[in-house]
């Protein structure tokens, strides 16, 4: 790694603002929308905010795309077979939400799942993140963060990835 692409390392205090000022950012544009779907499972907890805030319906798309040592391998991009949801239909403006786009594979592949499944539904689709690195191939349509040097970002809650019940102690 060279001294360009320094870890970017986040508290929880800055994660949540992030969140607030993505939700901010999609408000300011006037985009009305009825429906946020989230990729799991980093888009997991700002599509819960985001949800909360707007008071819309919140649907999750898992997905995985990295394992190994500290998560750090991509590897081929898996889809659940569907969204869950608690709604029968999914809502005609939909904001797809992720914490970032680093190779940005995962969300340019998810639009044509949601529109091969969904599409009959679906007007129209932004995109929503928090971090936005050079190196993505897509583009999204808010983001808090332009990270130029594509850092790899440490997130507040990836301690849990290595930690066992075993490990909690009271």
């Amino acid at each position: 790694m060279t001294d360009l692409q320094k870890d970017l390392h986040v508290s929880w205090d800055e994660y949540h603002q992030k969140i607030e000022r993505l939700a901010a950012m999609v408000h300011q544009s006037g985009w009305q929308f009825n429906q946020i779907v989230c990729l799991a499972k980093g888009g997991l907890r700002v599509g819960d905010v985001l949800a909360r805030i707007y008071d819309v319906p919140l649907a999750v798309l898992s997905t995985a795309s990295y394992s190994g040592e500290g998560g750090r391998d991509r590897g081929t991009l898996v889809f659940s077979d569907d969204l869950t949801k608690t709604t029968q239909h999914l809502g005609s403006h939909v904001l797809l939400v992720d914490d970032l786009v680093d190779s940005g594979v995962t969300l340019k592949k998810t639009l044509p799942w949601l529109d091969r499944k969904y599409g009959f539904y679906i007007e129209e689709v932004r995109t929503a993140v928090l971090w936005y690195k050079a190196c993505s191939v897509i583009k999204p349509d808010y983001y808090v963060d332009y990270l130029e040097h594509n850092p790899w970002i440490h997130q507040p809650f990836e301690k849990y990835e290595t930690m066992n019940p075993e490990d909690l102690k009271f």
